[in-house]
């Protein structure tokens, strides 16, 4: 049994709906980046809520936490790549201040979860 409700975490439903948002921008890129920046993109999108969930499984919150902390990792990572992808002018500037707004406000969550747990 889950020791934490993923689901029920604003920080995994934020980050379930970066996953939506990143989809859509990296369809948008040069085709060329298909296997380089799309691919690390995702992973790094997808990584964030599952480390999430999968640390909620944790049977203690010194588990749940190191997830959490692979979490913040790749949104971190995530958001490295969304200024990558930027100065490669693949998005414009509101919408690249509109997603770092997210990415900022899921790694203070991410790390506010991570503080209560210590």
């Amino acid at each position: 049994m889950a020791r934490h409700n993923f689901q029920k975490l604003k920080v995994w439903q934020d980050g379930i709906n970066l996953v939506s948002e990143n989809y859509r921008l990296t369809r948008t890129f040069p085709n060329f980046e298909k296997f380089n920046l799309v691919s690390q993109m995702n992973r790094c999108a997808v990584s964030i809520p599952s480390n999430i969930a999968e640390g909620s499984s944790k049977s203690s919150d010194k588990h749940f936490k190191q997830f959490l902390e692979t979490s913040l990792g790749s949104a971190f990572e995530w958001e490295t790549q969304l200024i990558v992808a930027y100065n490669e002018s693949y998005l414009d500037e509101n919408s690249f201040k509109d997603l770092e707004d997210k990415i900022h406000q899921l790694q203070k969550m991410l790390g506010k979860l991570i503080d209560n747990l210590k």
